[in-house]
């Protein structure tokens, strides 16, 4: 089975952002973006949502949580600056079908920790905006991990 670690959609510019970043949200584009990331994700079954705390995360699985009926739970480890040990050491824990929402320092670093401890790691490391990370377990071990690149709006 699969688990899912999705890059938030697309928010406003960080130095166009007046009040704290935790309540950045996504713009129009990250919306159809995170609509997309349902809409791919919805077919293959999700049993748990969570998401960093910002808003920009929580959006982005918004679309998933009204396509499922599953609530968007927020969580730490998700969040910018998290301790990568203890979020992998977290995945670890989370049932199959759990779809994350987290951001660009996150997502590299724990694919990195994944693949120091055996996942094999295919196609492109892709981590911008609205990507998603297939990561593949068997048992309690993730065997392989690939990026779908991000969804694109027209």
């Amino acid at each position: 089975m699969s688990l899912f670690l999705v890059r938030h959609a697309k928010a406003g510019k960080r130095s166009q952002w007046d009040a704290e970043d935790s309540l950045r949200p996504l713009i129009a584009d990250g919306q159809k973006q995170a609509e997309s990331i349902a809409e791919s994700i919805v077919r293959l079954s999700p049993t748990a949502l969570f998401s960093s705390p910002y808003v920009r995360c929580i959006q982005t699985l918004q679309p998933l949580a009204q396509l499922t009926g599953l609530t968007v739970q927020s969580h730490q480890l998700l969040a910018e600056g998290a301790d990568f040990i203890a979020t992998v050491e977290w995945i670890h824990t989370l049932p199959d079908g759990t779809v994350m929402c987290s951001h660009g320092d996150v997502i590299p670093q724990v694919i990195d920790a994944l693949e120091r401890r055996g996942m094999e790691v295919s196609g492109f490391r892709d981590s911008r905006k609205g990507s998603v990370w297939v990561l593949d377990k068997h048992g309690d071990k993730f065997i392989g991990g690939h990026a779908w690149p991000p969804h694109r709006v027209d």
